[in-house]
């Protein structure tokens, strides 16, 4: 199972959330779609055990902090981080502006963003398009993530506690 979060903004009793839920998940690899924001942050998910794949966001400003936080457990780079995994090709993005240009290339299998807050699953062409929402929740006052089943390719969004 792959875990998959996005837009988290600081928020550490939400990543903490997602952390318990891919552990329940028995999650294998786990990817963040941007906007961390800062180091502490990141931090949180050394506690998962299991490898991290990660975009800077448009709000990641401390990225040599980030970079040194998230290296000790992953990897952090700018959008957009192509990799192999399971058989599968997957884009890892923050923003959706290149998004079209991405699936009309039918290049990947997955392809993660984040940025909108809006979580998506859809299908166009090779390509399965995956926005876990926000995991923060500070736009929305709903948090989400999804998982991912990379064999089959099968996609649940799921909502962490709600704000408030």
């Amino acid at each position: 199972m792959i875990g998959i979060m996005a837009d988290s903004h600081d928020n550490r009793d939400a990543i903490r959330d997602a952390v318990r839920l891919f552990k329940r998940a028995g999650c294998r690899l786990v990817l963040h779609a941007g906007d961390f924001v800062a180091p502490f942050a990141a931090g949180e998910l050394e506690a998962l055990g299991c490898p991290v794949k990660a975009v800077f966001g448009n709000c990641d400003g401390e990225k040599a902090g980030l970079s040194k936080t998230v290296d000790s457990f992953g990897k952090i780079r700018e959008a957009p981080l192509v990799f192999q995994y399971g058989g599968r090709e997957f884009l890892l993005t923050h923003t959706h502006f290149s998004l079209d240009s991405y699936i009309r290339s039918e290049k990947y299998d997955v392809i993660v963003y984040g940025h909108t807050h809006r979580p998506e699953v859809r299908r166009s062409g090779r390509s399965l398009i995956i926005n876990p929402g926000e995991t923060g929740g500070w736009v929305t006052g709903k948090r989400y993530v999804a998982l991912l089943d990379p064999s089959t390719l099968d996609t649940e969004i799921v909502p962490l506690r709600i704000l408030g």
